[in-house]
Order: structure tokens, then C-alpha cells, then sequence
């Protein structure tokens, strides 16, 4: 598309296209997701994109703390990084959190949602032809933002272990070893649902410190963790106070998406990078919002206890369903809200498998495609979902792979 003679978007923007992916898809990155109208708006079908946040609604305290706040037309106003009082106490829960030492002046930023954060610390890390390691698969926009900024995206696959899926650290090992600018990754993981085990963090840590390299870690979903699993944060680790950035929030866990707030968390010439990246982006968080993070860690523990065995549930009964597909294989992850089925044995692409799934049982997957190369076989479903339509929707879903299936057992 053209506007005045000339493309309607930019060079960089056209990286984020992923046209070197058409080898395995046929198309660009950019051109599937639009064949499906994927753009975020659900079109009218039951989305399993996202939360369903009817079902799971946020605290009860979450819409007074902020009526209060707009309440108070001098609260409109922040520090780029966020309100000095927001601030304060949301570094004494982070700090009980994470196991670390989080000074709320220098340690910490407040973010228009953690998509937003992930943008400000790689546009304030990441310069043009810079190594960046990304797990293979990853959330979905993380290649396309690196990308952006021109950095040279070198994909981490993920080995089996008797423990689960875990990061192939003597893959990184060699990569590590030629130097890289940074590793990027989410513990626990989207989309797969795994969540890094403490020796797979603590050699992790080892490798950074040695080859002197940042790691990111969206631990969007740490609180969000099943049956006891342990879960073990990065920056706690020895050597990692000056390399780990860790991205916080409570728009999944605590369903507080619409209000568009998030956190970073790590050093303080790091963070105050991250403040430059803001006040370009939208100048600060939503002011008003930042006022229900003050909650967040605070109030919400029994909310959060409840919640994660109501999602443990349903992941079951999700489980359930779809294994009823010969040929599906399904395998529940240790955190998150996330399934990753595989379909290659089915016959049939992710694009196809998303289509039908469209077309015929009414629903929107996100296909594999998008999470990376090693993605493509597979879909993500979010099944926090209301129990009694999400039954049906996944009797639909059954139904309509096993008439498409090309499975021959």
C-alpha cells in the first residue's frame, strides 16, 4: 500500500512483517494474521487470545482505588516513572517478591501496561545489529519489536527434560560464548505454560554473569503457578542485580489489563533508560491507574490463591476434551493460563488448524506460527474461560479437528 508515491510504513515497520517466514508459512507473519483477522478484536467469536475477564473479573478493590484517584484531579500528574507514593509501595512488595533489594527511586518504573514496558527496555537496550537471544517459542510480539529496532534475533529452542520443557542452555552456552547484547525470555513461559526449574535458573544466572550479558525476563505470570511447582526468580540469583530486568504486572493473574499498568524492575541505569523510553512513548503510565498497584501484592493473596486453583481446574477439564482428539497431543504446563497443543500429527497446519477452529466451532486460537519458528504445528489457547460455554466451545473445537484430521493413527 502506497500513500502520496510512497510505502504507507516504514522500512522498520516492514521488518516486523517476518517475510523471511513465508519459506515455512507460504506468506509473511503479517499476512496470515491478517487472512484471519487477527487484530486483537475477537470479531465477534469466543477469543481465547486473551482472559476472559466477565468470568474473571479484577479485585473488588480495584475500580474504588481508581474512582478515588480520578477523584483527585492533582494525582493527574506523575514522574515519568511513575508516582513517588506508587512507587514506595509497590517496591516493598516487589522486593518480598522477587527475594531482592528493590529501592523504589532507582530500581523500579511504571509502565502503560507490561507490553509497553518490554518496548521501553528494548528500545532503551537495543541497538541496530545487536545479538538478542529469544527462547523459541515466545510471546508472539517479542521477535517483531527486535526486529524493529534492527537487532540480529538468534532463536533459543527449548529441550524435554524429565522435569518438563526447559531453556537449552548448552545452545546458549555457545551462542554466549561469541557474545551477545542480551537473552529474552518468560518464566513462567508463553505460550507453553512451563516453568523454569531453579537449576535451570541458577546456570542460567551462571552463564550471564560469566559472559557478561543482560536477561529479561516477562514474569508476567509468576504468581500463576500450579501444584506447588517451584518457581525461582532470576534477579534474586548471585551476580544478577546489575543483569536481570524483570517485568511485573497484575493485567493477567489479577485480570487488571484494562487498566494499563505495568512494572520493570531492575538497575538504576537501566531504569533510568527505561524512563527516557517513556516519556517518548506516552509520557507516563495512566496516572489515575497507577493508584490500583498500590493493592497489587498487598490485598489480593487470597484472590489469587482462589483464582489459580479455579484455572487449575479448568485446565483439566480442558486437557480432557481436547485429548479426545486421536492424534492431539495435549500437555498441561506447570503455570499460566495457557495450553499449547500440538497438531502436527493431525495432518494439518496451525494457519488451517485456525481457520477451521474459526470457521466451524466459532473460536479464536492463536496460531503457532506466531510464537517463532519451532511454533509452527502448534496453537495457544487461554482457557480462562466461564466453565458452562467454554464446555461447549471445546465440544465444538473436538469435533471439528477430528472432521478435518488427516490422522491415520
Amino acid at each position: 500500500m502506497t500513500v502520496a508515491g510512497h510505502a504507507a510504513d516504514s522500512l522498520r515497520l516492514q521488518r516486523t512483517h517476518l517475510a523471511e517466514r513465508s519459506a515455512l508459512l507460504g506468506m509473511s507473519v503479517r499476512e496470515a494474521d491478517r487472512s484471519l483477522g487477527l487484530n486483537g478484536a475477537g470479531a465477534g467469536l469466543l477469543d481465547t487470545t486473551h482472559f476472559d475477564t466477565v468470568r474473571f473479573p479484577p479485585p473488588d478493590w480495584a475500580l474504588p482505588t481508581f474512582a478515588a484517584a480520578a477523584a483527585d484531579g492533582e494525582l493527574a500528574y506523575t514522574a515519568y516513572r511513575g508516582g513517588d507514593e506508587v512507587r514506595r509501595v509497590c517496591a516493598r512488595s516487589i522486593s518480598g517478591l522477587l527475594g531482592v533489594d528493590v529501592d523504589p527511586s532507582r530500581n523500579l518504573a511504571l509502565t502503560a501496561g507490561t507490553q509497553a514496558g518490554l518496548f521501553a527496555v528494548l528500545g532503551a537496550l537495543v541497538d541496530e545489529g545487536d545479538v538478542v537471544v529469544l527462547a523459541d517459542p515466545e510471546y508472539l510480539f517479542v521477535e517483531r519489536m527486535l526486529r524493529f529496532l534492527g537487532a540480529e534475533v538468534v532463536r533459543l529452542p527449548f529441550v524435554d527434560t524429565p522435569t518438563g520443557p526447559e531453556l537449552d542452555l548448552d545452545r546458549l552456552e555457545t551462542l554466549s560464548a561469541r557474545g551477545i547484547r542480551l537473552l529474552l525470555t518468560s518464566n513462567p513461559h508463553n505460550p507453553t505454560g512451563a516453568v523454569l526449574g531453579p537449576e535451570a535458573i541458577a546456570r542460567l544466572a551462571r552463564i550471564a554473569v560469566r559472559d557478561d550479558f543482560l536477561v529479561v525476563v516477562d514474569a508476567l505470570y509468576c504468581r500463576l503457578v500450579y501444584d506447588d511447582t517451584a518457581y525461582t526468580h532470576l534477579a534474586s540469583e548471585p551476580g544478577m542485580a546489575e543483569r536481570a530486568i524483570t517485568l511485573l504486572g497484575g493485567s493477567k493473574t489479577e485480570s487488571l489489563s484494562g487498566y494499563r499498568v505495568g512494572m520493570v524492575v531492575g538497575p538504576s541505569a537501566i531504569i533510568d533508560a527505561v524512563e527516557q523510553m517513556i516519556a517518548m512513548l506516552c509520557l507516563r503510565a495512566p496516572a489515575y491507574a497507577q493508584q490500583v498497584m498500590t493493592r497489587w501484592l498487598v490485598d489480593d493473596h487470597d484472590f489469587v490463591a482462589q483464582r489459580v486453583q479455579e484455572l487449575r481446574q479448568i485446565q483439566r477439564t480442558t486437557v480432557a476434551a481436547l485429548s479426545t482428539v486421536p492424534g492431539l497431543i495435549v500437555q498441561p504446563g506447570a503455570g499460566t493460563a495457557y495450553l499449547w497443543p500440538d497438531v502436527s500429527a493431525l495432518g494439518l497446519t496451525d494457519l488451517e488448524v485456525a481457520r477451521i477452529l474459526q470457521n466451524e466451532a466459532g473460536v479464536v486460537v492463536s496460531p503457532g506460527y506466531q510464537f517463532g519458528p519451532s511454533g509452527i504445528g502448534h496453537f495457544r489457547i487461554c482457557y480462562a474461560r466461564d466453565e458452562v460455554p467454554w464446555a461447549a466451545a471445546l465440544d465444538r473445537m473436538a469435533s471439528a479437528l477430528a472432521g478435518a484430521s488427516r490422522y491415520s493413527g
